[in-house]
């Protein structure tokens, strides 16, 4: 008796949705690995891909399990070139025991300077902060603190306040000497000489423009590449807060190439979002406040929390400053 198989129909909708799935997936995992900054909703896509890879894998391996052979083999194919780009950054480092002085340093975004200043002071005693940089800080929240008593904890200050959110501000238990590390932005971006007991090191609170503002992303690009290089003859130099970028935007690749390491990356950390800090599911969480630190400096840990009043979570990042 000689039976035959009978395949199943299959559905041309089913074949269209997975095709078009296929395309944009490739579209987007194209201009995230070409590193193609392009237009205001090409970057707030980028920002998206731990969750287009998730994605397209799933997508993809449906697809398999469908046999449409051709766009289930090509999601796979790339959603693995993309979780090779992404996946390391849940996994810490492997890195020496560092040598030299252990520095403190919290980063946080105030949030148009609403963000509970009772809080923050009392994280910086409780975290033993020794650097704090600020992103969005008004002369309201100056007072804040003050009243708060951050001058008793951190009584060293380089502070470019102002109203609205284009403020910012370094204060340190350390000696600081303001310096001018940045050019002239839409955002302020407060930089200073910290003087530690051994080498020292300049410090910027970075705030660029956002990205996806109806003005386009032209700024927020010009104001990522004047971000200082790290300096391999005087200070080591350190660039932390709200970049309003990820890892895998462009300009954040081109200053890591240039020889900064992200503490998050670092410790295995990468993927913890910062913004925003109301975890819902819109807008999509996603990790846009960062310290970077130049090559030579050795990442203890990294936490991340949320602050009151704020919308960004706050960063604390312990690292080892190498001797002279």
């Amino acid at each position: 008796m000689v039976t035959t198989e009978v395949k199943p129909p299959r559905s041309g909708l089913a074949t269209f949705l997975l095709v078009v799935c296929a395309m944009a997936f490739v579209t987007a995992a194209l201009v995230r690995l070409l590193g193609i900054d392009g237009t205001r909703y090409m970057i707030a896509t980028t920002s998206l891909t731990p969750y287009i890879t998730v994605a397209g894998l799933l997508v993809g391996l449906f697809a398999l399990s469908r046999r449409r052979w051709a766009v289930g083999l090509t999601m796979t194919l790339v959603g693995v070139v993309l979780v090779a780009n992404v996946a390391p950054r849940a996994f810490p480092d492997a890195r020496p025991n560092g040598v030299g002085q252990q520095v403190r340093l919290m980063s946080s975004n105030l949030l148009t300077g609403i963000a509970d200043a009772e809080f923050i002071v009392r994280q910086v005693r409780a975290r033993d902060i020794d650097i704090l940089a600020l992103q969005e800080l008004t002369p309201e929240m100056v007072r804040d603190l003050e009243r708060a008593g951050l001058d008793r904890v951190l009584p060293n200050r380089v502070f470019l306040d102002e109203p609205g959110g284009s403020g910012s501000g370094i204060a340190s238990r350390f000696p600081l000497s303001q310096r001018n590390l940045t050019p002239p932005g839409t955002l302020q971006q407060a930089g200073a000489l910290v003087d530690l007991p051994g080498k020292d090191i300049e410090v910027v609170s970075v705030h660029p423009l956002p990205p996806v503002v109806t003005a386009g992303p032209e700024a927020w690009q010009r104001e990522l590449a004047g971000l200082p290089s790290p300096d391999s003859t005087g200070a080591i130099r350190v660039l932390a807060g709200d970049f309003n970028a990820t890892l895998d935007h462009v300009g954040m690749t081109r200053l890591l190439n240039k020889g900064y390491v992200d503490a998050a990356d670092q410790v295995g950390k990468g993927l913890i979002h910062t913004w925003p800090s109301d975890s819902g599911f819109w807008p999509p969480p996603v990790t846009i406040d960062h310290v970077l630190v130049d090559s030579k400096v050795l990442v203890d840990t990294v936490d991340v929390f949320d602050v009151p009043g704020s919308d960004h979570r706050a960063v604390v990042t312990q690292f080892v400053v190498p001797g002279l």
